[in-house]
């Protein structure tokens, strides 16, 4: 879509605070009338440039993985090892490095839409998906640079590892959100500093397919 800059900067707009709302609301209760009050739009501008509400969530999903995907890479450019790096971003669920006000678990897509949109959308559900299987190789990437410059132990395959420690962070977040407590990821970051140094342990509790 060739837009110029005002229409792009409308169309922006209208996904930044349209994530500000699906954080709130989730993505099924949230009305298109209640979009085009906030983003003060016209419903015509919205279909401009979104076809459905569908495509409209499946852009907004697009945006957050990517969007996730720069911020994780900036984040592991800092220096250090792969356990160090690896560590730092567990870390930041719960404290964000650039506000530790807040965690990153706190304005995780994933968290709040994954069982919504599966049910939902099957394009949706497959954006959110294809963008947990890259970070799930990013994660898997760590451990191996952790395996290979010795600051983590050998163990199972990367992949693996990488599986259940994200399985055990969703979790986490969610009962984080639940009891609006953040004892839930202080908890998880001890398990994952323990569980890193014996990933046979990790990955028994994972299928081997």
């Amino acid at each position: 879509m060739n837009l110029s800059p005002k229409a792009q900067a409308t169309r922006q707009h209208i996904l930044d605070t349209g994530y500000r709302l699906v954080l709130q609301k989730g993505f099924a209760a949230l009305g298109l009338q209640e979009i085009l009050k906030a983003c003060a739009v016209p419903k015509g501008s919205f279909y401009h440039y979104f076809a459905s509400k569908e495509v409209f969530g499946c852009e907004l999903l697009q945006q957050y993985v990517d969007d996730y995907g720069r911020k994780l890479e900036q984040l592991l450019a800092e220096p250090g090892n792969g356990r160090q790096r690896l560590m730092r971003y567990w870390s930041a669920w719960a404290h964000d490095p650039a506000d530790p006000a807040q965690g990153w678990a706190e304005e995780c897509l994933v968290v709040k839409l994954a069982a919504e949109v599966s049910d939902l959308s099957e394009d949706m559900r497959r954006v959110l998906d294809q963008g947990v299987q890259r970070l799930l190789q990013r994660i898997a990437a760590l451990v191996e640079e952790g395996r290979a410059d010795g600051s983590l132990p050998k163990g199972k395959p990367a992949l693996q590892v990488a599986r259940v420690l994200y399985q055990m962070w969703l979790g986490a977040a969610l009962l984080s959100k639940l009891s609006q407590d953040r004892l839930p990821l202080q908890q998880a970051h001890e398990a994952t500093e323990h569980l890193l140094t014996c990933d046979n342990t990790v990955a028994a509790a994972s299928p081997t397919h």
